[in-house]
């Protein structure tokens, strides 16, 4: 089946880690992008993404109907890529995860448009302990109720310069004489953004995706111990980690979840404990990465491009050494 031909395409979420290079990506396609987003005074950059006025923003809160109409007004193609990684005041997992993405799939039914990208998660399961992962899941079913063709996206965790996940143990390594591993022996298969980015747009202009869910994982499984003991080499730092119980993990996160009540970002949640001590690589038999003709890259040859920011000395360690 033939490509779509480039038309409009709205990113929803376009301004994020993800999103910005999933911009990128559709923007090399010819597509005009729109990308809807809460702030978009916030995020102009991204009108350089593309030729000159081939990238435009526009305003819209996914948890409001109207925003979202007005934001797939002529659009061919719709990504969402919205999603939180945990709670604050204003912004909770079910409007954002569940009723944003209904009000998307429902939007993009009633508007024609032919392709639909639903960004999940490795994990998504309406059973789950962890509201993240359970949000998810009533997503993907609430978009699929929706819009039967939509394709479904979970990538595991995602690693890239500006991430949220080597930035974070970097940071805690150049800061705290001690490292604590949460769940030492739990699997992931971390997923280089630029790949993400890249299954994403081929998958938005493929109509013969349509239906499918894809499970994208990088080339190698880590345990969450490997990662800290590789973030402490990269670094340089001299850290002693410590396996923290669950049940300690649980309380301290209780603490730092205090933050969320003003509207700031703890440093970890009850629900992240919670996710943590499940898997989170890709299922057997998955669709993938080497159904789209993609070749991941592994975490080791990107990740010491930017970890070296946390190193003694940042960019003057090796001759300070």
């Amino acid at each position: 089946m033939a490509e779509l031909a480039p038309g409009l395409v709205t990113i929803f979420g376009g301004s994020g880690f993800v999103g910005a290079q999933v911009a990128r990506a559709m923007a090399r396609r010819g597509w005009r992008i729109r990308i809807a987003v809460r702030k978009p005074a916030l995020a102009h950059e991204l009108r350089m993404a593309g030729d000159v006025g081939q990238v435009q923003l526009t305003l819209c809160d996914i948890t409001k109907k109207d925003d979202v109409v007005a934001a797939l007004q002529g659009a061919d193609a719709a990504i969402n890529l919205v999603g939180i990684l945990c709670e604050t005041a204003g912004r909770k997992f079910d409007a954002i995860h569940v009723e944003g993405s209904r009000n998307i799939a429902e939007a993009a039914a009633a508007a024609g448009v032919k392709q639909l990208v639903q960004m999940s998660a490795l994990g998504a399961d309406v059973n789950s302990a962890a509201d993240y992962a359970r949000t998810k899941g009533e997503a993907e079913q609430a978009v699929r109720a929706a819009f039967p063709s939509a394709v479904v996206v979970r990538p595991s965790v995602i690693f890239g310069s500006e991430d949220q996940f080597l930035n974070r143990f970097g940071n805690m390594a150049a800061r705290m004489p001690v490292m604590p591993i949460i769940e030492g022996e739990s699997r992931l298969q971390p997923v280089h953004v630029l790949d993400v980015a890249e299954a994403v747009a081929r998958l938005t202009v493929n109509p013969q995706f349509a239906g499918e869910t894809f499970e994208l994982g990088g080339p190698a499984v880590w345990t969450m111990k490997q990662v800290i003991d590789y973030v402490l080499a990269e670094t340089g730092r001299d850290r002693l980690a410590i396996a923290l119980p669950t049940v300690a993990a649980k309380a301290v996160a209780s603490l730092t979840q205090i933050p969320a009540a003003i509207g700031l970002t703890p440093a970890l949640t009850v629900d992240q404990v919670k996710m943590l001590a499940t898997d989170n690589v890709v299922s057997e038999g998955a669709k993938g990465f080497a159904d789209l003709g993609i070749e991941p890259v592994g975490m080791k040859a990107i990740a010491e491009g930017y970890l070296w920011r946390y190193r003694n000395g940042g960019q003057y360690a090796t001759v300070t050494a």
